[in-house]
């Protein structure tokens, strides 16, 4: 890849991990917050399971937590290039949780247009769609900490050549 891809990959992932980052502890630090009510407007996939989950205040303290805990730490993964395979993976994943709770659908009481929610696409999945492209093109071998921890030292490699190996033997 060429420097400015690389660049734009990066800033794609710093972007996208204050987005997360962001949502968490805005989420993490607002007392009255809570996904009870996200999860009661359910109108797609799921609809039954998700207003249950609702209407369990078991339930919904521990999405709560899964939810502030979950987006504070998949941020912190992106921003610091640390496990962010993993991060981009959770992410989508719960970026995909969002989309089924609320897609913009023809003929789901969520779907009311507003800003940022068109038909079929919006915002979440547009977002999941970028992490999908942090995770194939991982900038955070040569930008993160991903690098520092799991660079292969000189032992770690592996003769390309049989001879080598045979030399060797």
């Amino acid at each position: 890849m060429t420097r400015p891809q690389v660049a734009a990959l990066v800033t794609l992932r710093l972007f996208i991990g204050w987005h997360f980052l962001y949502e968490g502890l805005a989420k993490l630090v607002n007392p009255y917050w809570t996904s009870a009510e996200y999860l009661d407007q359910a109108g797609w996939l799921f609809k039954k399971q998700f207003v249950a989950l609702a209407a369990s205040p078991t339930a919904v303290i521990v999405v709560d937590f899964l939810n502030e805990w979950g987006l504070l730490l998949i941020g912190l993964g992106l921003l610091f290039g640390l496990f962010t395979r993993t991060a981009a993976v959770a992410g989508i994943t719960l970026l995909l949780l969002y989309y089924i709770v609320a897609p913009p659908l023809v003929g789901i009481s969520s779907a009311v247009p507003r800003e940022g929610s068109y038909l079929i696409v919006n915002k979440v999945l547009i977002e999941a769609a970028a992490l999908a492209v942090v995770l194939l093109f991982n900038t955070s071998r040569s930008f993160g900490l991903d690098g520092l921890i799991f660079r292969r030292g000189p032992d770690a490699a592996i003769p390309s050549e049989p001879s080598v190996a045979r030399a060797q033997s």
